[in-house]
């Protein structure tokens, strides 16, 4: 909090935590480096090792976990929570990512929910997309709309949309196909 002139109700520990926050209020972080850029950005929470580092105006953040967040700068109602979640989000919207390397790599996307470790690990511009289990929709890079649920699901899709696939390892037919229903692996 060495910038602050009036942000009020910040709780800042750790070294660099808050370190340039002015006028934003009732944010808190927790752990070197927590929400160290954050200027203006309003209830934000960052329990973590340079979790929402790079934050600078988002509001109603949730970042927990090493690095969480981390390149977060004006994308606003995200949550991360686990190792590297959502780490390279800039300023896509609404996204929920739960799991180690869940969303890694998303900068722009937004309305994902990423639940499991590594799901949506590829997407960095997908929209609307839910991944339920570890590596679901794993591939996934630019596809939007797409629902996997189960271990693997859906993990060699890429840019397809509008694709559904449920079950343990159950594949769309190509990495690029859209509008598909898959039901099972191959096995079924």
């Amino acid at each position: 909090l060495l910038s602050n002139t009036t942000g009020n109700n910040n709780t800042a520990n750790g070294v660099n935590a808050l370190h340039l926050n002015t006028t934003g209020n009732g944010n808190t972080a927790n752990g070197v480096y927590a929400l160290f850029s954050n200027t203006t950005g309003n209830n934000n929470s960052s329990f973590g090792f340079k979790s929402a580092e790079a934050n600078t105006t988002g509001n109603d953040l949730s970042a927990f976990g090493y690095k969480s967040l981390s390149l977060n700068t004006t994308g606003v109602s995200n949550s991360g929570f686990g190792s590297g979640s959502l780490s390279a989000n800039t300023t896509g919207n609404n996204n929920t990512a739960v799991g180690d390397s869940s969303l890694l790599i998303n900068t722009t996307g937004s309305d994902n929910t990423s639940i499991g470790r590594s799901s949506l690990v590829a997407s960095t511009t997908g929209v609307g997309n839910t991944a339920i289990g570890k590596n679901a929709l794993a591939a996934n890079t630019t596809g939007n709309n797409s629902v996997a649920i189960g271990l693997n699901s859906g993990d060699n899709n890429t840019t397809g949309s509008n694709n559904i696939t449920i079950g343990y390892n159950a594949k769309t037919s190509t990495a690029t196909i859209s509008n598909e229903v898959t039901i099972g692996d191959v096995n079924i």
